[in-house]
């Protein structure tokens, strides 16, 4: 369909074909909250094209500020001189030194004639620069141009493929000449390779900077970072979608776009993959990264290495010239993830540090959450955010998705385990360690024995035999957490920063893997117990082959990487954050975990830095948790956010949601916590779903609070006779918990239904029972027959008795002021998180124009007005209370035969 362009507001937005009205809204009030530099909340229901409205309305904005910015450019260069803008001209700051020029204080008193001078040379300076950045971009737009002719190019990179495959061929070669040699070389080899597993000298106060950047040779082409677009979501395949959206844009062909992921999903050395553990592969790369710089540098300076720098092997993938091959092919044509694989396997470039080298130049940046959010993995990609646009979608769960990013648990037997390896590792090594690293070693293992003793166990002790005397959960503040286990007197930050730069976390994880498991127990004397360990190390005469399936399985990491993240979550601020102390049984089973209670801190620099955020999604009611949680708490004015919500694109009448207050027997609605395992309240649901599965066709998607009461309801309803009669009229279908289930169960789902509507016989379809909150209440498209009927059973609260919750919701009452006539903070919360739960579960149902479905909400408590103002607008517009059983059933069949009338 050929492109459209929408005049709105005297701004242009190139769209391609003809959009929906609330399509145009959306995109006028998204390029006035990116011009203004403010803070959007914006919802726009699924199945109303919010991504396309994104991509035009963003892109448009960006668009004319670049040309604005031209043209500033123009005006002073032709000029030579110029009255620089303030802040609240419409036309944009130049660069990061306009706003210094134009506000340098003189001094009081100073003569006309050198203020005269100061401010002409002022404006001499801002016109140099000005002439050094257009030459840049001029630079950098013929240098893409070019990337367009670039047949000659393809060709001498694949000829350079082929030169590098015949040199692996004879190393491998080599290889295998090596391997069939004598035991005695064989051995020799082994032992050089153990080198690499021993610390090198650490030194703290040294913080060298060489390495985190990808190429030190970079070109002033490559460092500037032009205003540029960051878009980001949850998962892998929403980010392709919208690349997917972009490439059929108006802006597809021009717009400069680049795709980050993670190592795990980037890499393409087969070895380093093979490891399984994100966190393994990412350490593994920096290390052999780390290695390149250190040989690299040792070149330079005419030093002789250590034996095992020389034996530690670098990526054959990180080769800059094909790195900078790759870059220019993801800017010249937009790529989403895995054809930015396939390039990288072809060109034999790292993906991963490929697209990192395109940041700069890009107009568009799409990325996972984690790499946005999370503040050392933006740093480590390279990005910017000062004074660039950042656009969160499906932001429904930003919060949470924030407060999980930064909590962490470990495990009683994960902290024997790290000791029980760590401490045999410094025995083994002791004699070739510096005095620094063992002493940050013995405070690690110091560490790990007092976390161990909070929870009440030995160290010495094997943890899965080791039973507590006190049992339970108990929270503490950081503060108190540190003094009680008589570790504040250690700078967990030097600590943090020792793990983070020695690597030690992967070395010992190379050390267990050469060396066999390391057994946790300290039952015997320590020498009789290294002794052993001793002799575990000599080689088998003998050893099974491992099973195929096992060893293609990822290898699970280090129990200390694990921990090093919990040792950073301490250095939070004490008010931001508590530990849970949670005493189970045995000491295995007992955990320590670090809880954020203060998501903002880390969004803080985010609005901070940008120039303007907007924060998307479906489904984003209620909002006061984005205002006050996350954005009054980073020091957001309340003026600065603007809240945008568009209905829907389908006809009113094409929905019908429906409060049903009583049951078939005049039996009171309420699924209450005390009161839902009640006999004759599952019977009422069960009678309810019954009546709805006789006048509703094709599918039915019915949710429960939680697995449990979905498990008690379904026993009850087998014993009572009633799964048979559901069964009579649709087929069941129940969530499983395993996730690589659910594709399975979805699938025959599906095709039950149209089966039944090809054959037209007594079972008219399909009843899927679910789980709020579970694998089928987010993501999963229930469009057209696939969801004619969503119910939802109850209101799912979360466990008010959970006690991290308990501390969220006393946080919130100390931390927020409570508005005049609105519930405390924190009862605010718990309903925002059910309703929140239930907007997104009903959300499922209505995906595109022609869609239509009836949605029915099981409980009289949705018929409160507080409750009620919590669903989203287009859906609360329609909302119909009905008291009785018998007019709502009345209502919902002349719904859907009045459809299958029209359809």
């Amino acid at each position: 369909m050929a492109n459209e362009t929408q005049k709105v507001g005297g701004i242009h937005f190139p769209f391609p074909f003809t959009p929906y009205s609330i399509q145009k809204d959306f995109m006028a009030e998204l390029y006035r909250v990116l011009e203004a530099g403010k803070i959007g909340i914006f919802e726009s229901p699924t199945g109303t094209g919010k991504s396309l409205s994104l991509i035009c309305g963003a892109l448009s904005w960006l668009r004319d500020f670049e040309q604005k910015k031209r043209e500033e450019e123009a005006r002073l260069l032709e000029t030579g001189t110029g009255p620089l803008r303030h802040e609240k001209d419409e036309s944009p700051c130049l660069s990061s030194s306009c706003e210094v020029a134009s506000g340098t204080p003189r001094p009081a008193g100073e003569p006309a004639w050198v203020t005269e001078f100061m401010q002409k040379k002022e404006e001499r300076d801002l016109v140099e620069r000005l002439k050094a950045e257009q030459a840049r971009r001029r630079q950098r737009e013929e240098h893409l141009q070019q990337l367009q002719h670039r047949a000659q190019l393809k060709y001498a990179a694949k000829r350079l493929r082929q030169e590098q495959e015949e040199t692996e061929n004879l190393l491998r070669l080599s290889r295998e000449m090596l391997e069939t040699g004598s035991g005695a070389e064989r051995l020799e080899q082994l032992e050089s390779g153990e080198e690499e597993l021993v610390l090198a000298e650490y030194e703290s106060d040294e913080e060298k900077k060489a390495g985190s950047r990808v190429d030190e040779d970079e070109d002033d082409l490559e460092e500037e970072h032009v205003t540029k677009v960051y878009y980001c979501s949850r998962t892998h395949s929403q980010l392709a979608q919208f690349v997917h959206e972009v490439k059929k844009s108006p802006f597809g062909k021009d717009v400069r776009l680049v795709s980050l992921g993670s190592r795990q999903n980037l890499c393409v050395n087969e070895d380093v993959k093979s490891l399984g553990s994100a966190q393994l592969i990412n350490d593994r790369c920096v290390d052999m990264q780390r290695s390149r710089h250190e040989k690299k540098k040792g070149a330079e300076e005419e030093k002789p290495k250590r034996r095992r720098q020389e034996k530690q092997a670098a990526c054959p993938f990180y080769n800059h010239e094909q790195m900078d091959f790759l870059r220019d092919e993801a800017l010249a044509e937009v790529k989403d993830i895995e054809q930015l694989l396939a390039l990288g396997k072809e060109a034999r470039a790292c993906p991963y540090y490929g697209s990192r080298l395109a940041i700069p130049a890009a107009q568009l940046v799409v990325l996972p959450y984690q790499m946005l959010l999370h503040a050392a993995t933006r740093q480590a990609a390279g990005i910017q955010l000062q004074d660039q646009v950042v656009i969160i979608d499906e932001a429904h769960n930003l919060i949470d998705t924030i407060t999980g990013m930064h909590s962490v648990e470990v495990s009683g037997s994960q902290l024997c385990q790290a000791h029980s390896q760590l401490l045999q590792y410094m025995e083994r090594y002791r004699k070739r360690l510096k005095a620094k690293n063992l002493m940050y070693l013995k405070q690690i293992l110091y560490l790990l024995e007092k976390f161990v003793a909070m929870l009440g166990g030995n160290i010495k002790q094997n943890p899965n035999t080791q039973s507590l005397s006190q049992t339970g959960t108990e929270l503490k503040t950081i503060n108190d957490f540190l003094f009680q286990s008589q570790i504040d007197n250690i700078n967990l930050f030097k600590v943090q920063r020792y793990c983070e730069k020695s690597m030690v976390s992967r070395k010992l994880f190379g050390f267990t893997e050469r060396h066999g498991a390391v057994l946790s127990s300290r039952e015997q004397p320590r020498l009789a117990g290294f002794q052993q360990f001793l002799q575990s190390l000599q080689p088998k005469a003998t050893e099974a082959p491992a099973d195929e399936s096992q060893a293609s399985a990822p290898r699970p990491a280090s129990p200390l990487m694990h921990i090093e993240g919990f040792l950073a979550a301490l250095t939070t601020a004490n008010q931001d954050g508590r530990v849970i102390l949670s005493r189970q049984g045995s000491l295995s089973q007992s955990s320590l975990k670090f809880l954020l209670l203060n998501p903002a801190v880390h969004f803080a620099q985010v609005v901070k830095e940008c120039r303007a955020v907007v924060i998307a999604g479906g489904t984003m009611q209620p909002v006061s948790d984005f205002r006050q949680q996350l954005l009054a708490c980073a020091g957001v004015e309340p003026e600065r956010v603007v809240e945008f919500s568009c209905g829907h694109v389908i006809p009113p009448d094409n929905i019908l949601p429906l409060v049903i207050c009583s049951g078939i027997s005049n039996q009171p609605l309420e699924f209450t916590f005390q009161k839902r395992e009640l006999p004759q309240m599952m019977d009422e649901a069960g009678r309810i779903l019954c009546n709805l599965c006789g006048v509703v066709p094709g599918g039915v998607v019915c949710f429960f609070p939680s697995y449990e009461y979905l498990r008690q309801v379904h026993t009850h309803w087998e014993k009572g006779g009633l799964l048979d009669r559901l069964a009579a009229r649709k087929k069941i279908f129940q969530e499983p918990k395993s996730t690589h289930q659910v594709e399975q169960v979805l699938l025959a789902y599906s095709r039950c239904i149209q089966g039944c509507g090809q054959e037209r016989g007594r079972v008219t379809g399909a009843l899927l029972l679910s789980v709020v909150g579970g694998k089928m209440s987010e993501g999963i498209n229930f469009s057209d027959n696939l969801g004619r009927c969503v119910v939802m059973v109850g209101m799912p609260f979360p466990n008010i008795r959970s006690p991290e919750l308990q501390e969220k919701m006393a946080y919130l009452d100390q931390t927020l002021p409570r508005a005049p006539g609105q519930a405390p903070p924190g009862k605010a919360l718990v309903e925002n998180l059910c309703m929140k739960a239930v907007n997104q579960s009903i959300g499922r149902a209505i995906r595109h124009q022609r869609d239509f479905a009836s949605i029915v909400l099981l409980d009289q408590r949705y018929a409160r007005p507080p409750v009620l103002a919590k669903l989203p607008a287009w859906i609360r517009a329609r909302v119909e209370v009905k008291a009785a059983f018998g007019p709502a059933i009345a209502a919902v069949q002349k719904f859907h035969r009045e459809k299958a009338a029209s359809s």
